[in-house]
């Protein structure tokens, strides 16, 4: 029993040491320097934390130029006192001063001290070039010989070597790649030599040809980590530089201020985190395999598409080598037919030039006609003869080749083809598209505008997604509603909600992808179904003077004579006519919206709304002119207007004039047409590129808005006890456009209730 036992604790062991055996195996790449690609001898810790052999970071510095004193880019700096034969015997027993002795010293500015060189205003920075991460980190002032060794991944790297049974001969770890067998070691130097290194790295006449030999090996460490400024053990770590220091480093001017701990709770802290974080790992094996799944999975994707690129671009390039030839085939034919044609007009005229030659052709011809004694004979063939003659007399004055002998006709122009086949490239994703906000804007519905920045590539379709910003929050990210394939540059967003924020983006999508979204635009919805109306100049008076537009959405006031008279009685008493016209659809319950454009050069404009009877009673057939001491609102004199009433008026009007809003005091203020508030009790406001005008006939309230950006501008009591209709008055010139349904724009429709949430 007891032998099963020990034989299951034996197996367990001998698993346990096959299971550190492979880690060890498999983390072999961590151990192996980014210069030679060998494991570490004698690591140093750069700045931007990576590794380096001491070795490989003294031949980079030799290949960048630096080269130090004897050589070694980590002595000292040069300097008499320094050398091994000027220097002074008593400078290797002086003795480091004492800490708050050092201290005062620093404070004070004078006196010298270790790292500290007489005279050097500017101390030499020394750039190492990292070969991990590429990047040049900085050394400071001593260089090499101011960094620290890496024990702790030395410790890996000798217990790497026994676990796989590496180095059975220890080389030395100051050669140049191949390293020789080690011969030596030093116990003063922590490092093990062949016999050339060892001499190089002992000169005669040095403290260090004092060394005493040893047998090479690989435990040479140092039983602390040693401070390269001050050889003493370190004891704290420096937070702000993150870097370990000992009390000698504490008190210098280069961590005055900085936040320094204990290197135990440095140590307790990191370890916490790296075993935090190494549980974490250790506990999420699944994932960490599917997502090596999944990486797999895509490389075996990419190479399959890749393939397929590779085989459309060949395609496609053959395709056009088919092209070209076949242009090419046809351009030589051209010429080719062409210089046919020219070469038989030209054989044609030579021979007719050969028949002029004496004896030959038509001239032999010519002389024997003329032996004829014929005369009628004679006349008959000489009459034809002549005319040939003649023709042949004239070629020859006038002699020009029938054809000519240049093809410049025939020349191509391809530099425009050359330079799209030199810009042939692979196509991109569209840029971002810019939201053109004058012509975005929400009303019954919201339509959307936007455009591709200049030399961005081409987009087949666009995808608009948008959401309600002050929807009731839900759980997880931003549920957004898109719609797919939308063509065109602008789409109508329908039954959007009334009252509401929506945020909407836009991004391309072409063969190569979809590009990056537009910038988030933010949109406020009418705070009531929109009410849709036409003009109707039917009711009021002057209605000459009113000049209402085909779609009857737009109307004008053209000042007449009785303002001119006006102008005239002005010291003496001023009488202006009302001009009125109403919409031809009335309210009668529920909330509506509606907005208008006033020209800003109107010179007085009230737009509101009233109820239907009174503004019919009012206005139909009253007369031409009013006074300024006469208000239809109460049918009484101005006189009247002291007494307090209690009923809502049957009228809301916001009063425009000459680019400005006048805001009375309150809402009774411009209840009427005429309504006088002094000076102090009014303000104006600029008039904004669009009025909205907002009526709740349940609650009898009338709001006037900025229609552009919603932000209210009067709100009035009304008279809601029957029919109430839009009203737009002028007093003297002026002009109103409503604004025109989006939904009558000829732009593709995207219904909201249509779209599929996208988390």
């Amino acid at each position: 029993m007891a032998e099963g036992e020990d034989m299951q604790t034996f197996t367990s062991i001998m698993d346990a040491l096959v299971r550190i055996s492979t880690s060890m195996k498999n983390m072999e790449k961590e151990l192996l320097c980014p210069v030679c690609q060998e494991m570490y001898k004698q690591p140093l810790v750069l700045p931007c934390a990576h590794n380096v052999c001491q070795a490989c970071a003294r031949e980079l510095l030799g290949q960048q130029g630096y080269i130090g004193p004897g050589g070694d880019p980590s002595s000292e700096p040069t300097s008499p006192a320094s050398t091994p034969s000027t220097r002074s015997p008593r400078l290797s027993r002086r003795t480091l001063p004492k800490p708050d002795r050092l201290d005062r010293l620093l404070k004070s500015g004078f006196g010298t001290y270790p790292g500290r060189k007489r005279g050097a205003l500017h101390p030499q920075v020394l750039m190492f070039p990292c070969p991990a991460c590429q990047g040049d980190v900085e050394l400071g002032e001593r260089g090499l010989a101011g960094l620290f060794r890496n024990l702790t991944l030395e410790r890996v790297v000798e217990r790497y070597r026994q676990s796989v049974s590496v180095g059975g001969a220890i080389l030395c770890q100051l050669c140049k790649p191949p390293p020789l067998e080690a011969t030596k070691g030093c116990t003063e130097c922590r490092a093990t030599f062949c016999n050339e290194c060892f001499k190089l790295f002992h000169p005669w006449g040095t403290q260090k040809a004092q060394h005493e030999p040893t047998l090479p090996t690989l435990s040479f460490r140092p039983k602390g980590l040693m401070c390269p400024d001050h050889k003493e053990e370190v004891t704290h770590y420096c937070k702000t530089c993150q870097r370990l220091v000992c009390q000698l480093c504490r008190v210098r001017r280069t961590h005055g201020g900085h936040k320094i701990t204990p290197v135990l709770s440095a140590y307790q802290a990191l370890k916490d985190k790296l075993t935090k974080s190494l549980t974490y790992i250790l506990g999420n094996q699944d994932t960490v395999q599917t997502q090596i799944c999944e990486l797999e999975e895509t490389v075996r994707h990419t190479e399959v598409s890749g393939q397929q690129a590779k085989e459309e671009v060949s395609q496609l390039v053959r395709g056009l080598g088919a092209v070209l030839d076949e242009k090419r085939a046809s351009l030589l034919q051209a010429i080719e037919e062409c210089q046919q044609e020219r070469l038989a007009r030209l054989s044609a005229q030579i021979q007719e030039h050969r028949s002029l030659l004496d004896g030959s052709g038509l001239v032999g011809y010519a002389q024997e006609v003329l032996k004829e004694t014929d005369q009628p004979c004679f006349v008959q063939a000489a009459k034809q003869l002549h005319s040939r003659i003649a023709r042949a007399t004239e070629a020859l004055q006038t002699f020009r080749p029938a054809a000519g002998s240049s093809f410049r006709h025939c020349q191509l122009d391809v530099g425009r083809e050359m330079k799209l086949l030199t810009e042939l490239n692979f196509l991109q994703v569209p840029e971002a598209p810019v939201i053109d906000t004058q012509r975005t804007f929400a009303y019954d519905q919201i339509f959307l505008c936007w455009r591709l920045p200049p030399h961005s590539p081409p987009a087949w379709h666009y995808t608009i997604e948008f959401r309600r910003t002050d929807a009731p929050a839900q759980p997880g990210p931003a549920r957004w509603q898109r719609r797919e394939e939308v063509r065109g540059t602008s789409a109508l967003l329908e039954n959007p909600d009334t009252g509401s924020v929506y945020v909407l983006r836009v991004r391309g999508c072409n063969k190569a992808g979809y590009g990056e979204y537009s910038e988030d635009v933010h949109l406020h919805t009418p705070p009531a179904p929109v009410l849709h109306f036409f003009l109707d100049g039917r009711w009021g008076t002057s209605r000459e003077r009113l000049a209402i537009s085909k779609d009857q959405r737009a109307v004008r006031s053209v000042p007449g004579l009785p303002l001119l008279l006006a102008a005239e009685r002005l010291l003496t008493g001023c009488h202006l006519s009302v001009d009125v016209v109403l919409g031809d659809v009335a309210v009668t319950q529920g909330r509506s919206y509606w907005a208008c454009a006033v020209d800003p050069a109107s010179y007085l404009v009230k737009v509101g709304v009233g109820l239907e009877s009174k503004l019919q009673e009012s206005f139909q057939g009253a007369p031409d002119v009013i006074s300024p001491r006469y208000d239809p609102d109460s049918g009484h004199d101005s006189g009247a207007e002291d007494a307090t009433v209690e009923a809502s008026p049957p009228f809301a009007f916001l009063t425009i004039g000459m680019g400005k809003i006048l805001l009375g005091s309150g809402a009774s203020s411009n209840a009427g047409l005429t309504g006088r508030d002094g000076p102090a009790a009014s303000c104006t406001v600029p008039l904004p590129p669009r009025l909205g005008i907002c009526l709740d006939y349940e609650r009898g309230r009338v709001s006037f808005l900025d229609a552009v950006s919603f932000r209210g501008l009067l709100e009035c009591p009304l008279d809601c006890s029957g029919p109430v209709c839009p009203a737009f008055c002028f007093i003297g010139g002026g002009a109103v456009q409503l604004q025109e349904p989006v939904g009558t724009k000829p732009e593709r429709k995207v219904t909201i209730g249509g779209f599929a949430k996208l988390d």
